[in-house]
């Protein structure tokens, strides 16, 4: 049903979903917990809704999934270079056939340092935000590691080595493909990444490939089962602490924030806290802000998770208080504009449009990809140009991502 609703708003969906369920507003709203009145203004776009806990309780009650209630976007549909051109090509990497034969296979096998090499170089893109780069190479990635597993095998150093790497390549696919909101080869490529790290028997890279399958579930509003994953992940690797590497410090820390993030939306505000404090340890005991095995764990990482979940809590406040006070500068692009999306949204709930708006635009010069197809950022440009007035600016900012406010005052 996307293709039909794809100009709508999120309250507008609500009401297109419902009436195609033939539900009155008076029986959805009891559904999730909530007021006729409430509904009303939801689907009339006067109540804000950007809580994924809500959103999730509405789709559930819908009957479709969350993404259909959220509308988000392809990333890179509307690019020279598309995503919808090259996600196949993504699908049939990971559904390769090779990857399921035993033994070396014909031909040359991949050279591994140039592999680690092309791994490192696609990782920098992704936390650069340089998506329609990485998503031209990442196929050819995956399936270069995956002809390597099976030119080296399981037991040699080569092979322990071949099937690390393409650990981490699945890892990485995991998490771009979750941004692009393909859940369904985002669970293959992770059970392709947790098959490999398996062999490659490495505890840090078995934590990372769980820590991304966690952000998978999350994004299709499973949260119950990602906070399971990331504590039992954390748990697998908590008889290490005592002799702990910053990798392995980081891997944990970022399974904890996984967790707080998870719980959070479950609006459990106990776990939330334990789940931040013993990432707030592990970032202790790393001692600064690091980015070992792209993790960009450390203390500023934590102090973001903190505002992230003061937000999914409905704690507008605290958000408000922590969100522009945090200096992100020596962190990843990827999470400097994460961060500036999570300030703004604060900003926008806090009536504060017009700072909202120059965070936003600052992040733009940064990250444009990432702030023109997150689904939090074209929720609030949708919402500033909805307003009586709404500032040049933001109708500017509107139109580089597709947002038009044509679309967006319909009645």
């Amino acid at each position: 049903m996307r293709g039909m609703t794809d100009d709508l708003t999120i309250g507008e969906r609500v009401a297109f979903y419902r009436q195609r369920r033939g539900l009155t507003q008076a029986v959805l709203a009891g559904l999730v917990g909530r007021s006729e009145d409430w509904l009303r203004k939801v689907e009339h776009d006067v109540l804000p809704l950007d809580r994924l806990s809500v959103l999730r309780r509405l789709a559930h009650a819908l009957d479709v999934a969350l993404g259909d209630v959220i509308g988000e976007p392809v990333l890179m549909a509307g690019a020279d270079e598309s995503g919808r051109r090259t996600i196949p090509a993504l699908r049939v990497a990971l559904m390769d056939h090779r990857q399921f034969l035993a033994g070396p296979q014909p031909g040359e096998p991949p050279r591994l340092d140039a592999l680690a090499a092309e791994l490192a170089t696609q990782w920098g893109d992704y936390q650069n935000s340089r998506y329609a780069r990485l998503i031209q190479r990442l196929p050819l990635l995956i399936t270069e590691t995956q002809t390597a597993c099976q030119h080296y095998g399981h037991t040699s150093d080569d092979g322990v080595r071949a099937h690390t790497l393409a650990a981490s390549a699945h890892q990485l696919a995991t998490a771009f493909l979750t941004k692009l909101g393909e859940a369904d080869l985002a669970s293959i490529s992770a059970s392709r990444g947790l098959a490999a790290a398996h062999v490659s028997g490495s505890d840090l890279m078995i934590g990372s490939l769980y820590r991304s399958v966690a952000h998978a579930l999350l994004s299709i509003g499973e949260f119950e089962q990602a906070v399971a994953l990331s504590r039992a992940a954390a748990d697998r690797l908590e008889p290490g602490l005592g002799t702990a590497t910053p990798e392995y410090l980081s891997v944990y820390g970022m399974l904890h924030l996984v967790g707080a993030v998870a719980s959070s939306r479950r609006d459990n505000r106990a776990d939330t806290t334990a789940f931040l404090a013993e990432a707030d340890q592990a970032a202790t005991r790393v001692g600064h802000d690091a980015n070992h095995l792209w993790t960009a764990f450390g203390p500023t990482n934590v102090t973001i998770h903190r505002m992230t979940t003061a937000m999914e809590l409905g704690d507008v406040q605290v958000a408000v208080h922590l969100g522009p006070r945090v200096n992100t500068h020596g962190l990843p692009v990827e999470r400097q504009a994460r961060h500036a999306i999570e300030t703004a949204r604060a900003y926008v709930r806090w009536n504060r449009t017009d700072d909202a708006l120059d965070v936003l635009l600052a992040a733009e010069q940064d990250a444009p990809e990432q702030v023109r197809y997150h689904r939090l950022s074209r929720i609030l440009v949708r919402e500033m140009i909805r307003l009586p007035r709404p500032a040049t600016r933001a109708v500017e900012l509107a139109y580089r991502m597709g947002v038009h406010a044509a679309d967006s005052h319909r009645p």
